[in-house]
């Protein structure tokens, strides 16, 4: 992309764009999974979103390298080539570091590498190999390693045969839908038209509309890091997706209802056609722009990295990469369907635009309390017992309540183990002495 000038034409854009989107699909896959397979389930929501963070970063100085472009330079070949320039360097970083991050020790106990699976735990735990929470954690993975072997077994295909089963559809379906809802809500329309949106509720001037877009940033970036700090681990998932479906929703229906009434864009449209100066935004429009960042404070934390976070947990080792790569799919099939849509439902549809995003996330409430269950806390190795329990809503209680009655029986056969030990070292003393 770098390369690409008048003369050579969008052919170097293009096809930079295809290898961008190969590197960046196969992260979005990957990614997730990797955070999830070595993250305790104590604290597993706050390490994958993590990557939601990262996310959002990036968007922020892509936000921010516009504006001040925009600001401090004139048109020329580098005010476009510059922003193109900076991706080269968190995708630099990514590349050096993968040669100093741990495998998973989940994939290592699949591929038969225990000696190794055992010493990157105890490294990432930092914990003995014969402690009892690493030993009930390698137990859990044993068990649906096992599993996964009887039902699946080895193979490059054989994790295909999986969708056959109609519960791991069901899981596909959910982990699709998540990111239609995800998308349905509007931010995509937003991240790629801002000053059309903005345009619509009355902000004028391009650089006006790339400070108002960076200050979108600036919250959505803020509110991640409150998501990952105070709020996944302690709310859950499924209240989160559901405060944030309903607050959003109510933030776009009073957007939408402002530009049915006042039509700011009509008005300053008309005073530029007089040759008048363009009116000053309203009480209204400023009601609008903090109903906007409003939406954004209620999106952030709940359906910007919530389907991530579920998606890279929802499934078991026999359908875990297959499901996160359908995931991914989903998320950029809806993410283009939306993008190549949005201009003409702006033009053919106007204020109904936020209206229509408005029922989309009404629709996906009712969606997450009927079909989605809480994941919080939950051993990654429990998701098929977690699915199989109704109603939804209570599926996480009742599953913690049979673990915890697991876990104190398995903690009263260790230390039985224990004490049986310490009585066979005591008589062989005896014997030895007498």
């Amino acid at each position: 992309m770098l390369g690409a000038n008048a003369d050579r034409g969008l052919g170097l854009i293009i096809g930079g764009r295809v290898l961008a989107g190969v590197g960046v699909g196969a992260c979005s896959n990957m990614v997730p999974i990797y955070c999830s397979e070595l993250s305790p389930p104590a604290i597993r929501g706050r390490l994958v979103g993590i990557y939601e963070l990262g996310w959002q970063i990036g968007g922020l100085v892509g936000f921010w390298i516009n504006y001040g472009l925009a600001e401090t330079m004139a048109p020329s070949h580098k005010q476009w080539i510059i922003p193109f320039a900076v991706q080269l360097i968190p995708a630099g970083i990514l590349l050096f570091g993968s040669f100093w991050i741990k495998e998973s020790p989940r994939w290592l106990f699949s591929k038969g590498r225990r000696e190794e699976a055992m010493k990157n735990l105890c490294w990432l735990r930092q914990l003995p190999a014969n402690d009892l929470y690493l030993v009930e954690e390698v137990s859990y993975i044993d068990q649906e390693l096992e599993r996964y072997n009887k039902e699946v077994g080895p193979g490059f295909w054989k994790p295909f045969t999986a969708l056959k089963s109609r519960k791991v559809q069901w899981r596909f379906f959910l982990g699709g839908m998540m990111f239609l809802w995800q998308n349905g809500s509007g931010i995509n329309a937003i991240n790629y038209y801002s000053p059309t949106v903005f345009k619509s509720i009355g902000i004028q001037g391009t650089n006006t509309s790339f400070l108002t877009t960076g200050i979108f940033g600036v919250v959505k970036t803020a509110i991640t890091i409150i998501f990952i700090l105070f709020l996944i681990e302690t709310v859950g998932r499924r209240k989160l997706l559901i405060i944030g479906s309903v607050g959003g929703s109510l933030c776009m229906w009073f957007i939408g209802a402002y530009i049915k009434i006042a039509d700011p864009a009509a008005k300053v449209a008309a005073a530029a056609a007089d040759g008048a100066e363009a009116p000053k935004m309203s009480s209204g429009g400023i009601a609008a722009v903090f109903f906007f960042y409003l939406w954004t404070a209620f999106y952030s934390p709940t359906w910007n990295p919530i389907p991530w976070v579920l998606n890279s947990e929802m499934f078991n080792e026999n359908s875990r990469s297959l499901g996160q790569a359908s995931a991914a799919a989903n998320n950029w099939f809806w993410n283009f369907i939306v993008s190549r849509f949005t201009p003409q439902m702006f033009l053919k549809m106007g204020y109904g635009v936020y209206f229509f995003f408005a029922s989309l996330m009404i629709l996906s409430s009712i969606f997450v309390f009927f079909f989605i269950p809480e994941t919080k806390g939950l051993p990654l190795d429990t998701m098929d017992r977690l699915f199989e329990i109704k109603p939804v809503r209570k599926a996480h209680d009742q599953l913690s309540e049979e673990l915890t009655l697991q876990e104190e029986e398995f903690r009263r056969n260790a230390e039985g183990a224990d004490l049986s030990a310490e009585k066979s070292r005591a008589i062989a003393e005896e014997n030895e002495q007498v």
